[in-house]
């Protein structure tokens, strides 16, 4: 029983040798064999099952893959002594994991020290240039209103550039990453904002600028809105003064056929001018005369005639 129990225990300790000695390195994995805390021999790179010594040896497994770093927010100042807020990431890849293991042990300590290398790098080069230089990467041209002038202020001009400060950081901090076992393959600026206290007067001269811009095309509209009331106020007086042309030449016109008219119908005899000048003094009183009228007239007068006459 005793023996049973011992070769049990054994073919155990074997077992477990066979399970601890043997390792399987993926293909998106690189080991490190360690002994005691030191590196033995070259890291592995190959995909495959790969033995080590049981209990004594330990297989240290890093990423082969791209991976992804993410600084913290970090206030800047830039040439022009503006402050910033400036958000950063980048892709990095362990090259040589023997190194890696040496000088940083684990992904852990990289992140710690890429957050030391790229931050630095990064206020290095943004205390370096002006804020138009780190917002843009090239010239363009500025934008004209409709009759040609440029809207807001001139743009200044750009010599170095976006682009051009992240690969000047990145050219910098694969300096550095070299000597760890690292490369950065990539460096991005996430996001430039203004401090809080600078945010406000930034936005309120964006506000003003726009209002000015509103301010002037409202006038240039008012002035075109008067120009074409004036030439519409002119081409309707002048429809208006040939339309009372026209009508006083056909109203004269009227007249003088109607005056031709009477004047044939009355001219017949004189019992009808007789009539013509009785009913044209009627008309005249009925026109003239009211109730409450009190005249003074000559008994030479034609119309003082009628009245002796009626009376």
């Amino acid at each position: 029983m005793r023996r049973q129990i011992i070769m049990g225990v054994a073919a155990l300790f074997v077992l477990l040798c066979l399970i601890t000695s043997s390792f399987t390195v993926r293909e998106y994995e690189q080991v490190v064999v360690t002994q005691f805390g030191r590196p033995i021999g070259s890291a592995i790179t190959t995909p495959g099952i790969n033995f080590k010594m049981p209990f004594i040896q330990t297989a240290n497994v890093f990423e082969k893959r791209f991976m992804e770093w993410v600084g913290d927010p970090n206030q800047l100042p830039t040439k022009d002594k503006k402050f910033i807020f400036v958000e950063t990431y980048a892709r990095w890849q362990i090259t040589d994991p023997l190194q890696f293991f040496k000088r940083l042990t684990n992904e852990r300590g990289a992140q710690s020290r890429l957050d030391d290398i790229l931050d630095g790098e990064t206020r290095n080069v943004v205390a370096k240039n002006n804020i138009e230089e780190l917002v843009r990467s090239s010239n363009r041209k500025p934008e004209l209103d409709s009759i040609g002038e440029v809207l807001g202020d001139s743009l200044a001009v750009v010599s170095v550039g976006r682009d051009r400060m992240q690969e000047m950081i990145l050219k910098s901090a694969n300096k550095q990453a070299i000597e760890l076992g690292i490369k950065i393959l990539d460096f991005r600026f996430k996001r430039i904002n203004y401090v809080q206290e600078v945010q406000a007067q930034v936005y309120e001269r964006m506000k003003s600028e726009r209002f000015r811009i509103a301010d002037k095309f409202r006038s240039e509209g008012q002035g075109e809105a008067s120009k074409i009331n004036g030439e519409k106020d002119r081409e309707l007086k002048n429809i208006q003064s040939a339309a009372f042309k026209r009508a006083e030449e056909i109203k004269g016109k009227a007249d003088a056929s109607a005056a031709a008219i009477y004047a044939a119908a009355y001219n017949q005899s004189g019992q009808s001018q007789s009539l013509y000048g009785f009913l044209k003094s009627m008309e005249t009183l009925e026109k003239t005369f009211s109730e409450k009228t009190s005249v003074v007239l000559s008994t030479n007068s034609e119309i003082y005639q009628y009245l002796k006459k009626s009376n």
